[in-house]
């Protein structure tokens, strides 16, 4: 196994971690600790994509496994706000049927020997989402002195990126989904 998809797996083994954190409110600093943790996960996500692209360590498991230790990391941190009260349900599955739609969009596309690679609003879907989640995990740190909801409005940054990435990818492959 090489270095890039080690690092992949480093991340889905953060993910237990992260909610162990976030949803043991009695640990002192566990906001801080989940923050930290989920931090760390995202940046492997950028790190075994660098890594994998500079050394051509590209591999079929690692195709499989990065988007799909994003899409859990994420979908596990939308979760836990849901339960803790900081997300509306609505807005977590939104999020989560995007995933899910457009993951089967690629195994079509797949199917039919096309790769769909990550679109530019795709990533910057991730970067929203992954800065929502560390304002709300750590309840709007810092902006919460200023009563400012950086929170909440990355939130929906996050949300309607989601919606706009998703649609995107299905408009620019909407010749897949021929229905007969």
């Amino acid at each position: 196994m090489n270095l890039p998809n080690r690092i992949t797996l480093i991340r889905v083994c953060f993910i237990p971690a992260y909610m162990f954190f976030i949803l043991n409110t009695k640990i002192p600093y566990h906001e801080w600790i989940a923050a930290a943790l989920f931090g760390l996960a995202s940046l492997t996500d950028f790190l075994d994509g660098y890594i994998s692209r500079k050394y051509d360590l590209v591999t079929t498991f690692g195709k499989f496994i990065d988007p799909l230790a994003d899409k859990l990391l994420t979908s596990a941190a939308f979760i836990c706000m849901v339960e803790l009260g900081k997300v509306s349900s609505w807005i977590a599955f939104i999020i989560i049927a995007r995933e899910f739609a457009v993951t089967g969009l690629r195994i079509i596309a797949n199917s039919e020997g096309i790769v769909i690679a990550a679109s530019k609003l795709g990533k910057t879907k991730t970067v929203t989402q992954i800065i929502a989640i560390i304002l709300l995990t750590l309840n709007n740190f810092p902006f919460s002195y200023i009563h400012f909801p950086a929170d909440r409005i990355m939130l929906y940054v996050a949300t309607v990126m989601t919606l706009i990435s998703g649609i995107d990818y299905f408009m620019k492959s909407k010749h897949l989904l021929k229905m007969e």
